[in-house]
């Protein structure tokens, strides 16, 4: 695992106390009227009524603290423009509770300003090296909150969302938190050691460390399904992965959404070469139900861009006519993925609720 959190301002880490948070607003008084002048604010942070004035005024209890990327040999920030622990969290639950549940805007703009909001917030904990429950509320609302928007969405172009600083981003904090969780009980810990098994399925490296975790947390139930999944990828027993993916709770889904593409494509390659005769036809209602595809149509496209042969609603596998391709975009799941939100609002899926 790796972090980013090793980025430090100023001295560097441990040589001296750190700075501690005086800022009692999402967004300090200076960074407010600094972007109110240069215009810079955004749109979700405007006062109401100001929108098409020549100059639109902030909103304080709106305007949320910008991301602002260290710079060599830049002075430690001054207390005024840290946010303490109490407002640190209250800035993501109004992120959670007001911002991202938005209906009014495109949900991509919605995910680029939160993106960038909790990032400034784990900017903040950073510096001030803040730790403990506090840290871990944090890093656990930011993960279920990036592990969603990687479901919802995929297939965007790049300019909306990128799922490779996504990654990278839900990455670090997988690894910040599972340091945490080291220092401390935690009632949420199972659950994110399963996530992050399944975010990461395949992977040696993740394994290995949940093995070393304590029995109570190895033996959860959460646990124990999210290794069983992965149990089933790396031996490449597909058919046993998707049953047991269609048991996952929705977060999980999503964790694991990255990985599905991937596997169905494994599986026609295996039944291309294992059913491979000229006579042997495969029922496509089948294929369709152990793959946990959608609609027939996803299937059939999926073979016939591996060269597989659908007629008449049956498969026929060859091993000759079988192409190996790059990877193909993953579209949206509503048998393994989507259908298991039902009426949870977002809101409640990032709190945990």
């Amino acid at each position: 695992m790796t972090s980013g959190r090793g980025r430090r301002w100023g001295r560097g880490p441990g040589t001296a106390d750190p700075p501690l948070g005086t800022c009692g607003h999402m967004c300090p008084e200076r960074e407010r009227t600094d972007r109110e002048r240069q215009r810079r604010l955004h749109r979700f942070e405007v006062l109401s009524g100001t929108e098409r004035d020549s100059l639109p005024a902030a909103d304080p209890q709106k305007a949320v603290k910008e991301y602002s990327r260290p710079a060599a040999g830049r002075e430690t920030p001054r207390p005024e423009d840290l946010r303490p622990p109490d407002v640190l969290f209250q800035t993501v639950a109004y992120l959670v509770d007001r911002v991202v549940p938005r209906q009014d805007v495109c949900w991509g703009e919605v995910y680029g300003y939160v993106f960038d909001r909790l990032r400034s917030v784990r900017q903040d904990m950073t510096v001030q090296r803040i730790g403990g429950k506090l840290c871990v509320a944090v890093l656990e609302r930011t993960l279920r909150f990036l592990l969603y928007a990687s479901y919802r969405l995929r297939g965007e172009p790049p300019q909306v969302f990128d799922p490779d600083i996504n990654s990278v981003h839900t990455q670090e904090c997988f690894s910040w938190l599972l340091e945490t969780y080291r220092l401390g009980d935690y009632d949420s810990e199972a659950e994110f050691q399963s996530l992050f098994i399944l975010y990461n399925l395949g992977s040696m490296k993740a394994l290995h460390y949940a093995l070393l975790l304590s029995d109570h947390i190895r033996d959860s139930p959460c646990m124990k399904s999210a290794l069983a999944v992965n149990r089933a990828f790396t031996e490449g027993n597909y058919v046993r992965f998707f049953r047991l993916c269609r048991r996952l709770p929705f977060l999980a889904s999503c964790a694991l959404h990255r990985h599905i593409g991937h596997s169905r494509r494994c599986l026609i390659r295996i039944f291309s070469h294992g059913f491979s005769s000229r006579n042997c036809r495969y029922p496509l209602e089948r294929l369709v139900d152990l793959l946990a595809a959608d609609d027939w149509d996803s299937v059939v496209e999926l073979c016939q861009k591996h060269g597989v042969t659908v007629t008449n609603k049956m498969v026929g596998f060859q091993k000759a006519n079988y192409k190996e391709l790059g990877p193909l975009s993953d579209g949206p799941s509503h048998v393994l993925v989507g259908h298991k939100q039902g009426d949870i609002t977002v809101s409640a899926i990032i709190h945990g609720n």
